[in-house]
C-alpha cells in the first residue's frame, strides 16, 4: 500500500499538466486573485472532500435518487457560473459576502464575522465543492483501480486512502498556482493598480469556462490536445507504469475482489508476437453471474455431459473452468453490435468446428458496450443469427472483463489445458497465428490437429474511424445550430463536411449514448470505406430508414433492400456495400423512434 499511496500522491502532484485539466486552470487560478488569505485554503478543502466523495461514491448517489450522473455536472456548472458572476458584478458581490459573512460566523463569537469570512475560506469552499465535480483527471493505473471499485459499489479503506493521497498530492500545485497569481499581482505595481479590473477579467474567465463545461467544448479541448501532442496525457501517468506499482495493483486486485481476479494474472500491457508462447499465470476463474448459451449437451469428455437445458427455462448450465481442465480453452471477449468481433466469428466458428472434438472449446464473454446489449434475449437471437454454436456468457457487470483486466473488443485469451494463459490477442487479424496456437495447444495436451482452416484475413479498407453518436463519445459532429443534451432541438446541417464529419437536419434529441428523432429527421455522413454498420436500437415498432449514397438509392445490402429498411431488432445492420473502398456522402432519412449509437466501417 505504501508504494500505492506514494505514486498515488505523485499523480495528484503533476496531474495539474493534464490535458483533461487544462480547461479547468482558470477556475484554480480564479481562487488567487479574490477574496482573503484563506480563501486558497478553502478551495483545496473543498476539492479534497468533494472529489474524494464523489468519485467513490457517485454510482451509488446517482442510483439511490435516481438522477443522472450528469445532473451533478451541471450543478457544479452553475455554481462555476454564479461565483464567476459575483465576481464580476460589484452589487452581486456585496450579497455574497454578507451571506457567507454570517455563515462563517456560526459558531463563532458575536462580531467576529467580517469580509474575511466571505471572501475567505467560505467562499473558496464553496469554489472547491464545485471544481471537484468537474474535475476529471486523465488518470493512470492507480485511480483507475479505485474507479472501478466505485464503478462496482466495491469500495473498500484502501480505496478511501488512495483517492485522498491523489487529492493532497493534486492540492501542493493547486496551492502554488493560486499563492503564486496572487504574489504577482502583489509585487508588480501595474497588476495591484488594476485589481478590480483584474478580478473582473476572471469573472468573465469561469463564467466561459462554467459554460464551455456545460456544452462539452472542454472534452473537445481535450480531445484536440490529444490529437496534436498524442503522447502528452499517456506521458504524464507512466510514471506509474512500472513494475513495483504494477506488482502492488495486482496484489491490491487479488484482495479486493477475492476469487474475481486471480493472482499471478498478467496485466496484459504487451502483446506477445508471431505466436511465441509465454506464461502469463493461471487463467481466472469463471466469476460472472450471467446467463448462459449454448453450453446444454456440451461434451467434456468421454463420460463427462452437462446436464440439458434451454434457454426458455432460464439459460443453459453454467461453466467452470475446474470442468475444462485438460481442454485447451478459447476465451473471446466481444459484443454483438461491434463489427470488429463480428468480423472474428467466422474464423472462430472455423476453428471450434475444426478443433472441438480435439479438445477446444471456446468461450464467448458478452460484455456490452450499449445498455441495450445487456438484455439476455438479445443477445440470444443475436447468437442464432449470427451462427454462434459455442459457450457463451453475459457479462454485463464486466466482472469477467476486469478478472482479466481486459480493455478492447474483441479479444482472445488462449489457455492451455493446464489452466494457464500462454497466449493473447488484441483486435482483428493474425487469424493464421492464432490458429496455429491453439494447434500448438491442443499438440501439447495429446492432441494431433492437422491442416489450416483459416482463410487470409480480409484487407480492411475503411479509412473512416468508429463514430459514436451519443454526446458521451460523440466526435466530429458539426452543426449549424449549438447541440443540447438530453433535449429536443431543430437541428440544420453544417455547410460543409470533412471525413468523418456528421451532420442532422429536423428535430432530434441526443442523448449520452445514442440520438433519436422526434418523428422524423435526416442525418448525412461523410465516409471513405467500403461498408457501413448502424447499430440501432427500435424504441418502438414501425420505425424506418431510407438510406441514399452519392444522391442514389443505396444497393441492397443484407438489410437494406430497396433503399430502406425496416429495423425491428437492436442490432448492428449493413447500410452500404460497395465495391471497392473511396470517399463518399451517407444520407439517411430516419422515421420513427429508432435510437442510432454508432457507425462502424470496413
Amino acid at each position: 500500500m505504501t508504494v500505492l499511496l506514494s505514486f498515488a500522491f505523485l499523480s495528484g502532484v503533476i496531474t495539474i499538466l493534464s490535458p483533461c485539466i487544462l480547461p479547468l486552470l482558470p477556475i484554480v487560478l480564479s481562487g488567487g486573485v479574490a477574496g482573503g488569505k484563506a480563501r486558497p485554503f478553502g478551495v483545496v478543502a473543498g476539492f479534497v472532500v468533494s472529489f474524494t466523495v464523489f468519485t467513490l461514491t457517485l454510482t451509488a448517489i446517482v442510483q439511490a435518487l435516481g438522477v443522472p450522473a450528469e445532473a451533478l455536472r451541471v450543478m457544479a456548472v452553475v455554481l462555476i457560473i454564479t461565483f464567476g458572476l459575483v465576481m464580476l458584478l460589484p452589487r452581486l458581490r456585496s450579497i455574497f459576502e454578507l451571506a457567507a459573512s454570517r455563515i462563517a460566523s456560526l459558531g463563532r463569537n458575536k462580531g467576529a464575522a467580517g469580509p474575511a469570512g466571505a471572501g475567505g475560506f467560505a467562499g473558496g469552499l464553496l469554489v472547491g465543492l464545485s471544481l471537484g465535480l468537474v474535475w476529471t483527471p486523465c488518470v493512470g493505473p492507480i485511480m483507475a483501480s479505485v474507479v472501478g471499485l466505485a464503478l462496482t459499489q466495491r469500495v473498500d479503506g484502501g480505496a478511501v486512502i488512495i483517492t485522498l493521497a491523489y487529492t493532497l498530492g493534486t492540492s501542493i500545485p493547486m496551492l502554488a498556482v493560486m499563492f503564486g497569481g496572487r504574489a504577482l499581482l502583489n509585487r508588480v505595481p501595474a497588476l495591484t493598480k488594476n485589481a478590480a479590473g483584474i478580478q473582473k477579467g476572471f469573472g468573465v474567465l469561469m463564467i466561459v469556462v462554467g459554460l464551455a463545461i456545460g456544452l462539452g467544448w472542454d472534452r473537445r479541448f481535450q480531445s484536440a490536445v490529444l490529437r496534436a501532442f498524442p503522447a502528452y496525457g499517456s506521458g504524464l501517468t507512466s510514471v506509474e507504469n512500472i513494475a513495483a506499482v504494477r506488482g502492488a495493483l495486482q496484489a491490491r486486485d487479488s484482495r479486493s475482489h477475492g476469487e474475481t481476479t486471480a493472482a499471478g494474472v498478467n496485466d496484459f500491457s504487451v502483446p506477445p508476437k508471431k505466436g511465441k508462447l509465454g506464461d502469463y499465470g493461471p487463467a481466472p476463474s469463471i466469476v460472472t453471474q450471467g446467463k448462459w448459451f449454448n453450453t446444454q449437451d456440451l461434451q467434456l469428455g468421454q463420460k463427462q455431459r452437462l446436464k440439458a437445458g434451454s434457454l426458455e427455462a432460464g439459460g443453459s448450465p453454467a461453466l467452470t473452468m475446474e470442468q475444462l481442465r485438460g481442454r485447451v480453452v478459447l476465451v473471446d471477449f466481444w459484443t454483438y453490435s461491434c463489427v470488429n468481433c463480428v468480423r472474428t466469428l467466422p474464423y472462430l466458428k472455423a476453428w471450434y468446428h475444426a478443433y472441438r472434438d480435439q479438445g477446444l472449446v471456446i468461450i464467448g464473454v458478452h460484455t456490452p458496450e450499449f445498455e441495450f446489449e445487456k438484455d439476455a434475449d438479445n443477445v440470444g437471437r443475436a447468437i442464432k443469427e449470427l451462427g454462434v454454436d459455442w459457450p457463451v456468457v453475459q457479462d454485463n457487470d464486466y466482472r469477467q472483463w476486469r478478472a482479466y483486466r481486459n480493455r478492447y473488443w474483441p479479444a482472445h485469451y488462449f489457455i492451455d489445458a493446464e489452466g494457464r494463459i500462454r497466449y493473447f490477442h488484441f483486435g482483428e487479424g493474425e487469424y493464421a497465428v492464432s490458429e496455429q496456437v491453439i494447434k500448438t495447444l491442443l499438440r501439447e495436451a495429446g492432441a494431433s490437429p492437422r491442416g489450416r482452416v483459416s482463410a487470409p484475413a480480409p484487407l480492411l479498407e475503411a479509412r473512416t474511424p468508429e463514430t459514436y453518436l451519443g454526446y458521451g463519445r460523440a466526435e466530429r459532429f458539426v452543426s449549424a445550430v449549438s447541440p443540447v443534451h438530453d433535449r429536443a432541438l431543430r437541428y440544420r446541417p453544417a455547410a460543409t463536411q470533412e471525413d468523418g464529419q456528421w451532420t442532422l437536419e429536423g428535430m432530434w434529441s441526443i442523448a449520452d449514448e445514442y440520438i433519436v428523432p422526434r418523428s422524423a429527421g435526416f442525418l448525412q455522413l461523410r465516409f471513405n470505406a467500403r461498408n457501413v454498420f448502424l447499430v440501432v436500437e427500435p424504441e418502438e415498432p414501425g420505425g424506418s430508414i431510407r438510406v441514399w449514397v452519392d444522391s442514389k438509392p443505396a444497393a441492397d445490402t443484407a438489410d437494406v433492400k430497396g433503399g430502406g429498411l425496416a429495423p425491428t431488432e437492436s442490432r448492428l445492420y449493413q447500410l452500404v456495400e460497395l465495391e471497392r473502398a473511396g470517399p463518399h456522402q451517407l444520407r439517411l432519412e430516419v422515421k420513427g423512434k429508432l435510437r442510432l449509437f454508432a457507425f462502424t466501417f470496413g
